[in-house]
């Protein structure tokens, strides 16, 4: 007798971590999921709109292991799913700034 097409055999899975940091948060959630799932999908499954409300799931960037990656990307076993907020600074202007810092100023 075959399987009812909504259930998914433990065997057809893999482990992948979703996570997010911020300044005030934590989060990094293992999940089991079927072959198939995007980045997307992980995020659902994973609760954080739910635990972390504050976040705009929308308005971040995502990645897995430090590559930026659409979310419609399908996930491998033991992927990482990150969200990225957004930059405060522009990286390259900041390292200018430290590099050619302003003369000081003749009070």
């Amino acid at each position: 007798m075959a399987a009812h097409p909504s259930v998914v055999d433990p065997a057809e899975t893999f482990a992948v971590q979703v996570c997010y940091a911020s300044d005030a948060v934590q989060f990094l959630r293992a999940l089991q999921v079927p072959a198939g799932t995007t980045i997307d999908q992980a995020l659902a499954l994973s609760g954080i709109a739910v635990e972390v409300p504050a976040v705009d799931l929308a308005a971040m960037q995502t990645g897995i292991y430090g590559k930026k990656k659409p979310r419609d990307t399908l996930l491998r076993p033991h992927d990482r799913v990150e969200l990225y907020r957004p930059l405060i600074a522009d990286p390259k202007n900041a390292r200018r700034r430290r590099k050619n810092p302003p003369p000081p100023s003749a009070t």
